[in-house]
């Protein structure tokens, strides 16, 4: 969507046009689709004479051209809802309860709401062109022995096709939800539109035969159990009567009828086709390459050109595009780049490439930025995890140590506090047991030096080591050695006990209302971690968290491939050296980001690729994405270390980057 955007130059020129041709080849293609219909809906295979004139017949009737009308007015509406919904970055929920959200959200609200009563209108244009008993959703009644009619009853044929339309557009609008159906990607290999819709046309009209087959199975659960509630308000709203003559179809025997169910399976598929069709061509336009002037001979259309659009933000359709246009005219128009390599006059200086390396280097940093952020906080979390693990091990064996009423004691607290000296009898002193016991296993070889530093013996490599032992010294805080000139260790004598600072225990206390917030936060937080629907709701889904961070990695992948055969092309075709000035940090940024992928592969779930499926209309490529940044930035380097040779040693980098870019040179990355 693009609610902002909507005014821009590029919207208007380029996204409506676009959009408006995919709409209008849709409803050029609906007399194709509406004629399968009707030949398939009065299939006889005993009577092919009589399938063919009743064909016939219907398709010069004048309700077929009705419905066209109808149906085109649903495509246009179809047309638009893709228009306004469509993302080149999808939304990928981390937990469950995010994905509920997304459900629940008003604006999926009204596009459910929306298609279904275009599903609800579709379904009556099927139902018409169909006809039989199909047709209307009020009929005379009839007496169970052949009677005559006296009044009108409910048509519940007619009632369960209506429904279906319904149920077969809420289907269509949470799925397209819940699978990124809007995600529009970018083809790799670029391909004529026609040859691009005669690949995916078949792979579109088995995915809706399949998904409607999957949405009349759940529709007929839903009607066997619940199918008793529309009926009912429809005879009370419309004055109607129940025929009784007529199994009703919310029981076994009416749902078991097949030519119902063949009728509602082909109008389901009619449905999807007429839909996923109209996708197909709104991606295929609107994913078209786009070809963006690097300069301009006029200052008017300096916005237009490719330095101004890379640094713009309005619309991101527009920085996409122009990424890939940047990505192949590096690799393929040899005049474009010697526009990028070209120097401003008057003057003489870089602009086009220092716009456009600027822009490509601030999203490498930008993902580089975001991958050393991520992998912080999972090694914090780790770390969190470990250390609550070991409390709780340490507090099931308190018991037999006895660490846990000396915790508790105030006097061991505070000199847990303070690095200060404590002397061995102030605490054997005591008469609680346990510290006797802790004040004899400190004697031992293998006691660790925080508990010889609690009961107060010294550590002979320790800095405390040889200072006055006195009572005076416990609250004396440590300082750097640095901090001061007076020091033990320069022969200095050491400051008066009385000038040490000492801190009032008030001032590190929390305050009374922030311990309990916290506390109560923390009976919370363990109350809900019991609740098996409360955890399954909150727990990261697997993969979704490294998915949703290279959920816009196109755009990097594209800045990749940009730089690299900028930098490659460079040295043939740089006559001017623009390029040299900012190699370094160009070699710099793609190492750094490299080393910060490697980290990232590492961590669990990053390196599992999703299984596709060979009959799926999803479009999955974001779920790949980083695998294809992995290979787009090894290449990237390997292109330039390759082309530079040896000659890449002279540019001035880090002892670290160069011993890492050695690895390429060796090619044993």
């Amino acid at each position: 969507m693009f609610p902002q955007g909507e005014n821009h130059w590029f919207i208007r020129k380029v996204v409506w046009w676009r959009a408006a041709a995919s709409t209008a080849w849709s409803v050029l293609l609906l007399p194709v689709t509406t004629a399968l219909l009707v030949v398939l809906s009065q299939a006889t295979l005993l009577h092919p004479i009589q399938w063919i004139s009743e064909s016939t017949s219907l398709l010069s009737s004048s309700s077929i051209i009705f419905s066209l009308l109808i149906l085109t007015l649903v495509v246009l509406l179809v047309g638009f809802f893709n228009l306004e919904y469509y993302t080149v970055v999808p939304s990928i929920p981390c937990t469950r309860i995010a994905l509920l959200g997304k459900v629940l959200h008003p604006q999926q609200f009204v596009h459910s709401l929306a298609h279904c009563m275009m599903g609800m209108v579709m379904a009556w244009c099927a139902s018409v062109m169909i006809g039989g008993r199909y047709k209307l959703i009020a009929t005379p009644c009839t007496e169970d022995r052949g009677g005559t009619a006296h009044h009108m009853c409910l048509n519940e044929y007619h009632l369960f096709l209506m429904l279906a339309g319904a149920f077969m557009g809420y289907s269509y609008s949470l799925l397209g939800l819940v699978k990124n159906m809007n995600y529009v990607s970018f083809h790799t290999v670029q391909q004529f539109k026609y040859l691009r819709f005669k690949g995916a046309l078949p792979l579109v009209v088995k995915y809706s035969a399949i998904q409607s087959l999957y949405s009349l199975r759940n529709y007929c659960i839903f009607y066997f159990f619940l199918g008793y509630v529309p009926r009912a308000w429809i005879c009370t709203t419309m004055n109607l009567h129940k025929n009784s003559s007529v199994n009703a179809l919310d029981t076994v025997a009416g749902l078991l009828d097949f030519s119902l169910l063949y009728h509602l399976w082909i109008s389901s598929t009619f449905l999807f086709v007429i839909w996923y069709t109209t996708m197909l061509l709104f991606k295929i336009y609107i994913t078209e390459a786009y070809s963006v002037p690097v300069q301009s001979s006029f200052s008017e259309e300096t916005f237009q050109c490719l330095p101004a659009v890379l640094s713009g933000k309005e619309t991101i359709i527009l920085k996409f595009l122009a990424l890939q246009d940047l990505a192949l005219l590096s690799q393929h128009s040899p005049s474009r780049r010697q526009e990028v390599f070209s120097l401003s006059q008057p003057g003489g200086h870089p602009h086009n490439w220092s716009a456009i390396c600027k822009e490509c280097m601030s999203l490498i940093n930008d993902l580089t930025q975001r991958l050393v952020a991520y992998h912080e906080l999972v090694s914090s979390n780790g770390r969190a995890k470990s250390q609550s693990t070991t409390k709780d091990q340490k507090s099931t064996s308190s018991d037999g140590s006895g660490m846990e009423e000396l915790a508790k004691t105030p006097w061991v607290t505070e000199a847990i506090k303070t690095p200060g000296v404590v002397s061995l009898r102030s605490v054997t002193s005591m008469s609680s047991p346990q510290a006797a016991n802790i004040a004899t296993k400190s004697d031992g070889p293998f006691a660790s030096p925080v508990m010889k530093r609690l009961v107060g013996v010294q550590d002979p490599f320790s800095p405390w080591y040889g200072s006055v032992q006195s009572p005076h010294m416990t609250r004396r805080r440590p300082k750097l050695w640095t901090s001061s000139t007076e020091s033990p260790l320069n022969g200095s004598p050491l400051a008066s006990p009385a000038q040490a600072p000492i801190p009032t225990p008030d001032s590190n206390k929390p305050g009374f209302l922030s311990l309990w917030v916290h506390n109560r936060r923390e009976q919370v937080k363990n109350f809900l971690a019991k609740r098996v629907l409360i955890m399954y709701l909150f727990n990261k889904l697997p993969e979704a968290s490294s998915q949703a961070l290279f959920a816009d990695s196109q755009a990097h992948i594209w800045a990749l491939e940009a730089l690299s055969h900028l930098v490659a092309a460079s040295y043939t075709e740089d006559r001017f050296g623009v390029v040299q000035t900012t190699f370094s940090s160009i070699l710099s940024c793609m190492l750094i980001l490299q080393e910060a992928v490697d980290k990232h592969f590492k961590l669990p779930h990053a390196s599992s690729k999703p299984v596709r499926s060979s009959f799926n209309l999803e479009d999955t490529t974001y779920k790949t994405l980083r695998f294809a940044l992995r290979a787009a930035l090894k290449t990237a380097i390997y292109r330039i270390t390759t082309t530079f040779g040896q000659h890449i040693y002279a540019v001035q980098m880090s002892a670290e980057h160069r011993k890492r870019l050695q690895q390429f040179m060796e090619y044993k990355e």
